[in-house]
């Protein structure tokens, strides 16, 4: 009988990130999903108010946090394993739609349906395209984080994550780096008090 979704979303906070890379403080499925949501939603939010959009930014924040959540099933695939060459890239496309599926059946039959686009999003949509800009985004906010506990591990990743972001052209993205971004190399104390040091 259907009805083990919830279960396993709650199983995202089990599947790790970068597993392949050396990490100074592990980053669970869960955390980032979060992450790209809040993202996804600020972003659909600058569209609007800044560059006149009509984005729904409640639906990019419900697509950010359902778009990993495949990988309860394949586990996160590290990206130079995943786009090492095109086999590589479709096979594991098959999987991840083999997974979608496999979640969607986990579901009630009435519900099905509605959670089909944030499990299975038209990947030319612009929600879509928001969502992969923020999920970039996150990347590279754990890029910052690693390099600031000295750990040198995400140098490249960090390099590789701006150029992808960069090749986006998304706009709304570009604003979010250029505000926001910064306050992540504050300490707290700098964070909480607006003060403009490091």
């Amino acid at each position: 009988m259907p009805g083990q979704f919830f279960a396993l979303f709650s199983r995202m906070k089990n599947i790790n990130r970068w597993a392949l890379m050396r990490n100074t403080r592990s980053e669970s499925l869960s955390q980032h999903s979060l992450e790209v949501a809040a993202t996804a939603h600020a972003l659909a939010l600058i569209g609007n108010r800044r560059l006149g959009k009509s984005y729904n930014a409640d639906r990019a924040a419900l697509i950010g946090m359902y778009h990993d959540m495949p990988e309860i099933i394949t586990g996160d695939m590290p990206t130079p394993v995943k786009y090492y060459n095109r086999k590589i890239r479709d096979c594991y496309g098959e999987i991840e739609n083999a997974a979608r599926d496999a979640l969607l059946e986990t579901l009630p039959e009435d519900l099905r349906e509605d959670y089909r686009p944030l499990l299975a999003p038209d990947e030319t949509a612009d929600l879509w395209k928001l969502v992969k800009a923020a999920d970039k985004i996150s990347a590279l906010i754990k890029c910052k984080e690693e390099a600031q506990s000295g750990n040198r591990e995400f140098e490249k990743a960090e390099q590789a994550t701006l150029r992808a972001l960069a090749e986006m052209n998304c706009p709304e993205a570009e604003i979010f780096v250029k505000e926001f971004l910064g306050s992540f190399d504050l300490v707290l104390d700098s964070v909480l008090t607006q003060e403009d040091k490091t």
